[in-house]
């Protein structure tokens, strides 16, 4: 694997996709440094983006575009790393996807019971490259979604830190768990996605959508 491929656009990472280019150009305007570049964007889509679990359905091949979650505005885990990762290589910077398996210990009660699991399959994370390091960064919980959840603290990224879940909240107990790691990938590995929700999930995946009950 050489560092190019980690610079190209590609079906689900579409900075070939004028909206999406223009958008990382705007967002890193002033920038000087990989670094400043790399904050300015991670923070345009934890916040701007705003989080929406209901989203996730990889049977949906648009649905998991960097230019679809940009126009929606809205979007969930392996979506937001996926419109990071895009405009970072739209600017230059090497990035790719880490999937992994968490156990998130404060979702509530009715998610489980939906799920019959704490545990969310197929998390996406933005891995950058920049100053001779790979950083780790998940922008899944926008500020609000965040605050509103309980799910504190909120991750931060001062351009040198990998800027993942904690595993504690603020008060000591127990907030995410990262488990199964599926690796890492220059693009949506969507046939992997579909074959563990379909494993994992069983028929919300197949007969249902993932949505709140009324």
């Amino acid at each position: 694997m050489t560092m190019e491929e980690y610079l190209q656009s590609t079906e689900f990472l579409d900075f070939d996709k004028s909206r999406v280019y223009e958008k990382a150009i705007e967002i890193i305007k002033g920038s000087k440094t990989d670094r400043e570049k790399a904050i300015a964007l991670f923070y345009w889509v934890r916040d701007q983006i705003k989080y929406n679990m209901y989203t996730y359905d990889p049977r949906n091949r648009e649905n998991l575009k960097a230019s679809v979650t940009l126009s929606r505005s809205n979007g969930f885990c392996m979506s937001k790393a996926v419109l990071l990762s895009t405009f970072a290589r739209a600017v230059g910077i090497p990035a790719r996807i880490h999937m992994i398996d968490i156990i998130n210990h404060k979702i509530p009660n009715w998610i489980e019971e939906l799920m019959g699991t704490k545990t969310f399959h197929c998390h996406g994370y933005s891995e950058l490259y920049f100053d001779g390091k790979w950083r780790k960064l998940t922008p899944v919980f926008d500020r609000a979604t965040a605050l509103k959840a309980g799910y504190v603290p909120i991750v931060e990224f001062d351009g040198e830190n990998d800027a993942l879940l904690s595993p504690y909240d603020e008060e000591g107990n127990p907030f995410v768990e990262y488990a199964q790691n599926w690796g890492i990938y220059t693009d949506v590995p969507l046939e992997k996605i579909s074959e563990i929700f379909s494993k994992n999930y069983g028929k919300i995946y197949t007969k249902y959508k993932f949505q709140k009950p009324d």
